[in-house]
């Protein structure tokens, strides 16, 4: 036997394949818009977390290849050592800002600021607590820490408090994401809020899916209930709503102090790249001058959950621009994303591990940039292959 021996018997990805049935690594050959080049044909994207539509833009794009010019394409080094440049400090100036913070630190993906975060956070004989419905990020970030994970149910506020009981009088760390990718849903942030405060936890909020969406600035889910002086810790990503790659947390300096010190992920990793830096501060810029954005965003989002709730599907508990249409077992949920494929509509199909066993699901997310013409080709596409595949 052999270490490689797993690798050469993994064949479920194979089969998949030649059943014609395997929806990941496709490939795109145009710029992420509300139409892409797929596989060489045109198709409506229903499937990108762009929400506010800003990674084709003129100035985001203008903003990228300037870094180049200036500072070249890379650090060549991390943050700890050679790799701050003055635009990743004036960056984290404008989302400390944002964020309603003393301070934020920028990491490379938004992978790394949820693993480098929580690692470096939840110490030995300390307890980190996540909602089972949390980003896979949130779980690699406990499992590297030295600390014990507990779950809750998802959103269910008295599984968390019996969870709180248990370790009542220890330091914990609530992490919850403020809307859930897959299901749309917001968390129950003044719940959790009041039950941290009741047994002397501390929460950390992941704003990657409600940066942009949620909050009057756009801060995201702590901003739109008004607990962002309640919340310790606000994680977010560049990769969604600011157009680009990176993520970032925001919290009092000591905290960002601590944490710039003592996360693993930042410290022995390249910096965030020019190009990447620049354009999240233009993309950031157009979000605060242009709010008719967001605006846009939600008069699609309710569009399309009034539309399908209107033809029958069901979406489930989502209030946000990530709207799933629950479809029941795998097969189903492969033949209809084959089927809005061929019908020219990209969409992402979601199947277990993901979900459980038989709540398999079609992730459809929206941009502020989808004209009302494209959501109705894509509600005349939905009504189609909903009604072949019975599900309407």
């Amino acid at each position: 036997m052999s270490i490689l021996d797993k690798c050469y018997q993994f064949q479920d990805a194979k089969k998949a394949i030649a059943i014609g049935f395997y929806p990941y690594f496709r490939v795109i050959s145009s710029e992420q818009n509300t139409e892409v080049i797929c596989d060489g044909k045109k198709m409506l994207m229903l499937g990108s977390n762009s929400y506010l539509g800003l990674t084709t833009h003129p100035r985001v794009k203008e903003a990228s290849i300037k870094a180049v010019e200036k500072y070249g394409s890379g650090c060549a080094g991390s943050r700890f050592l050679n790799g701050t440049l003055d635009i990743h400090i004036e960056l984290e100036d404008r989302l400390a800002k944002l964020c309603g913070k003393d301070a934020a630190l920028a990491y490379p993906t938004g992978y790394q600021a949820n693993v480098g975060c929580i690692s470096a956070m939840v110490a030995k004989h300390e307890f980190v607590i996540t909602d089972k419905y949390d980003h896979a990020s949130i779980i690699d970030g406990c499992k590297l820490s030295d600390g014990t994970m507990l779950r809750y149910n998802h959103n269910d506020m008295k599984d968390l408090e019996r969870v709180l009981k248990k370790i009542a009088g220890k330091n914990s760390l609530i992490v919850v994401d403020g809307i859930f990718s897959m299901e749309g849903d917001i968390a129950d942030l003044p719940a959790i809020e009041a039950l941290a405060a009741k047994y002397g936890s501390q929460v950390m909020v992941d704003e990657a899916h409600s940066l942009g969406v949620l909050g009057t600035r756009g801060s995201g889910a702590a901003e739109h209930f008004d607990l962002t002086n309640k919340t310790a810790l606000l994680m977010g990503t560049f990769s969604k709503s600011l157009a680009s790659v990176g993520g970032f947390i925001a919290a009092d300096e000591d905290l960002i102090h601590y944490i710039k010190h003592k996360s693993r992920a930042l410290i022995f990793s390249a910096s965030l790249p020019p190009a990447s830096t620049a354009s999240v501060l233009a993309a950031l810029d157009i979000m605060e001058e242009e709010p008719e954005r967001m605006a846009k965003l939600w008069d699609n989002t309710h569009y399309m959950l009034q539309e399908f709730q209107a033809m029958g599907y069901n979406t489930g508990t989502s209030c946000t621009p990530v709207i799933p249409l629950h479809v029941g077992g795998m097969m189903t949920a492969f033949k209809m994303w084959q089927r809005l494929g061929e019908e020219g509509v990209f969409i992402n199909p979601v199947i277990p591990p993901a979900v459980p066993p038989n709540s398999c699901l079609i992730r459809t997310s929206f941009m502020a940039t989808h004209s009302r013409e494209q959501l109705d080709f894509a509600l005349d596409k939905f009504r189609l292959i909903g009604k072949e595949l019975r599900l309407i």
